[in-house]
């Protein structure tokens, strides 16, 4: 009778839960394991299944390298003080490290990387080179003169090669992305679980609101320094909070790139004050989520409000990635 019940259960779409056992008889798994089926349904106890109606299909991640400029629009130096390419190299080492625990985990779903080098020495391109190799990860030179007749004049070479790398990325976002997309700066030191936690995350939330969203991997200081009111929502396997503001590193789908691409555009056409101005202003339309506590960790100098995020060990998390 009991096996019976069992297969009815799952005929039916329910999930049975045996808390004295501490174990779920219809997934065939103990109640502290993964629960949820990705692009089915969301577990989270004692909550319950959330279905999933907003699959994941493809995931295209672009990372914006620069190897010589230590901190852009700034003078200061970054938490370990090292060359910068020394954070260039662990954030991919970190973030190829997070794509291999996400397809491993989720291996249908298709994860291309493409990076964005502007204009490296060889030195520090051969070095890059040589961790990317054998990795689904394209390469991809800026030129600069592309951007010329685009970009307003700028007061700085660094200020017109940030615009036009970030123009380039979302660039490849609208011609070559399929689904989600992942805008990466490669000054984040990224946990191993990042991307895992963030495609079930967005698929579980996305699901439940009925819309695409945006989310972001890090949870900035500045978020903390105003009394402004945040909702919280559960995640795959942790809280996210509502944010309205992000900087340049976050994920988002192809629909919400192309719907609000006059914004991602005029955040290239010039230096704007903030920086992210015209991204910021389609969170008063869309939701954006930031984790509790953090997936990423943004590497800039230590009393940095846009930077280290709280609670985290940050001397672990940089060693695990030289």
């Amino acid at each position: 009778m009991k096996k019976l019940f069992i297969k009815l259960a799952k005929i039916l779409g329910f999930e049975i839960i045996d808390q004295n056992q501490f174990y779920s008889p219809t997934l065939d798994k103990e109640l502290n394991e993964d629960l949820s089926l990705l692009n089915e349904k969301s577990i989270v106890l004692p909550l319950g299944e959330v279905k999933i109606s907003r699959n994941v299909k493809s995931i295209s991640i672009i990372i914006r390298m620069n190897t010589e400029v230590e901190i852009w629009d700034q003078n200061k130096k970054r938490l370990f003080e090292q060359p910068k390419i020394e954070y260039s190299y662990r954030s991919i080492k970190s973030l190829i490290k997070s794509i291999n625990f996400c397809q491993n985990k989720y291996p249908k779903i298709k994860i291309k990387t493409f990076i964005i080098d502007d204009n490296s020495k060889d030195e520090n391109l051969d070095r890059i080179t040589k961790l990317i190799k054998d990795k689904n990860i394209e390469l991809v030179p800026l030129n600069h003169d592309d951007y010329k007749e685009l970009i307003k004049e700028q007061k700085s070479k660094e200020t017109f090669s940030n615009l036009a790398s970030l123009m380039k990325s979302f660039k490849i976002g609208w011609d070559q992305s399929e689904d989600l997309i992942f805008f990466v700066e490669d000054d984040y030191l990224h946990f191993e679980p990042m991307l895992e936690e963030m495609v079930a995350s967005y698929e579980r939330i996305a699901s439940q609101l009925n819309k695409d969203i945006f989310i972001c991997p890090s949870d900035y200081p500045y978020l903390y320094m105003s009394n402004e009111k945040t909702n919280i929502l559960i995640g795959n396997k942790r809280h996210w909070r509502t944010v309205n503001k992000t900087l340049c590193t976050f994920m988002t789908s192809k629909y919400l790139l192309n719907k609000y691409w006059g914004n991602f555009e005029k955040t290239c056409l010039d230096r704007n004050e903030p920086f992210e101005k015209y991204i910021n202003e389609i969170y008063e339309k869309e939701i954006c989520l930031s984790p509790l506590k953090s997936l990423s960790l943004h590497m800039t100098n230590i009393n940095s409000s846009y930077g280290l995020a709280p609670f985290i060990d940050y001397k672990k998390l940089w060693d695990e990635n030289k």
